[in-house]
């Protein structure tokens, strides 16, 4: 929203808001009650969750080829009833993006941007550094997720034609309740190309972490060690691109491949992960058809090892579009021991309205292994944190079946439904002690955006 223009000011501003009514069913597959014994926890519920977000922008220009920038925003969410989560009228307003920065043009192709404070920063497709902000809980609006800044962002992007570096320092906005104070540093390499085309390969360090990892107990035989502190001197490197190489009848056929390699001698940890996709567009046929398959997996650790192979997700995108395992197993398995395959269909019958069918085969990649444990995914069953699987012993964890439906009402508010159900696959079956319940749920909300 343009508020003010002159010659060498632009003042802007943004309003987002939203509400969503959920319903769920056989929470976790009643794993509640069958696997942990609490029969106090309420396996079908039903919330209603929304969020504001107002914002203002500026741009200063200091002469024909340099200027300061900024941004100052608040989301305020709120949650009315129990989530999935159990936890329920509550919310806060806090702070969301904070920043003030300098952008300059150096000629030759060259240009420089830095700035410094409350920042949303994605590198790559999301894989690791996307998620700046924790949601749920304390703070509400579960399902919405709408806070992404990071707490705390230094970022110096150096750019020439089409390449860019990005040098940055993350602080993660956490909650109170979940604060394992971390901090990050790396820099990203990016080139873009012409119709869509990217490669990029990014480092990161973690200088400072109390985040716990889980280990598998020697043999898988027995509850699983937890390491105080193990994200301290993570390093990862990770590689991503995407191409659309082929004309003719392969024209709409876009390859990528993502894959990413985790190392931390003080606790003597070897990890990875990553995916590959495909996605063709059936640009010529009537409601434009796009139907992609993809494969991720992510290393678990072990039990037949002394050396810890878990994964690391750090702040992933975990929207189904971006990097959930699943629909439903999503809010259960982080990408940590677990591998899926996504089959996507999405088709828009007009251009108001797109309908999406999505399917994911979860599985675990260790047997007798943890394969939830952190970023926020945490429910409490009986007043403090515990893991709702810590390990199967078949490799099958569920089937996800997802119907979403959107319609763009105007060019500022867009209307959506959805319903979704996960099969139990055996290994969620012999967890829950044999025949557990499928689990379903649906949700309807409108977002307005300006």
């Amino acid at each position: 929203m343009l508020l003010y223009q002159s010659e060498n000011l632009t003042v802007r501003g943004q309003f987002q808001a939203g509400l969503n009514l959920v319903a769920e069913t056989n929470l976790f597959w009643d794993l509640a009650s069958r696997a942990a014994g609490n029969t106090a926890f309420e396996a079908d519920t039903q919330w209603l969750e929304g969020f504001i977000e107002p914002g203002l922008g500026f741009e200063r220009r200091l002469g024909p080829d340099s200027s300061l920038f900024g941004k100052l925003s608040a989301v305020g969410s709120y949650t009315a009833g129990t989530d999935a989560f159990d936890t329920g009228d509550v919310g806060r307003f806090t702070l969301e993006e904070a920043y003030l920065g300098y952008r300059a043009d150096l000629g030759g192709g060259w240009a420089i941007e830095t700035s410094l404070g409350s920042r949303a920063l994605t590198l790559g497709t999301g894989m690791l550094i996307a998620n700046g902000g924790a949601d749920g809980f304390e703070r509400g609006a579960l399902k919405f997720g709408p806070r992404e800044a990071w707490e705390m962002a230094g970022i110096l992007q150096v750019s020439r034609n089409r390449a860019k570096a990005t040098a940055f320092y993350l602080e993660p906005n956490e909650m109170a309740s979940n604060d394992t104070a971390n901090r990050m540093a790396g820099i990203d390499l990016r080139w873009d190309g012409e119709g869509g085309g990217f490669a990029g390969l990014t480092y990161l360090h973690v200088l400072e972490s109390e985040a716990p990892y889980p280990q598998a107990a020697p043999g898988g035989v027995g509850a699983p060690a937890f390491l105080p502190g193990a994200r301290d001197g993570l390093n990862t490197v990770n590689f991503y691109g995407r191409t659309e190489p082929f004309e003719g009848p392969l024209e709409g056929l876009a390859l990528a491949l993502d894959a990413a390699w985790q190392w931390n001698d003080r606790i003597d940890l070897r990890a990875w992960g990553g995916r590959i996709k495909a996605e063709y567009t059936f640009a010529g046929h009537p409601w434009r058809p796009v139907l992609s398959y993809s494969y991720q997996v992510f290393s678990g650790d072990d039990p037949k090892t002394r050396r810890l192979e878990r994964f690391d997700p750090l702040y992933y995108d975990g929207a189904p579009k971006a990097w959930a395992t699943g629909s439903k197993s999503a809010m259960v398995f982080i990408n940590s021991n677990v591998q899926a395959h996504h089959l996507t269909l999405a088709v828009t019958p007009t251009q108001r309205d797109i309908i999406t069918l999505r399917y994911a085969h979860v599985r675990a990649h260790q047997l007798r292994s943890p394969v939830q444990f952190g970023q926020a995914t945490r429910v409490d069953f009986s007043g403090g944190t515990s893991t709702v699987v810590s390990g199967v012993t078949d490799a099958h964890l569920s089937d996800d079946f997802f119907l979403e439906y959107t319609r763009v009402i105007n060019p500022h508010t867009f209307l959506t439904g959805g319903f979704s159900i996960s099969i139990p696959g055996k290994g969620i079956d012999r967890a829950s002690g044999g025949d557990a319940p499928n689990w379903t749920g649906a949700f309807l909300n409108v977002v307005v955006n300006y």
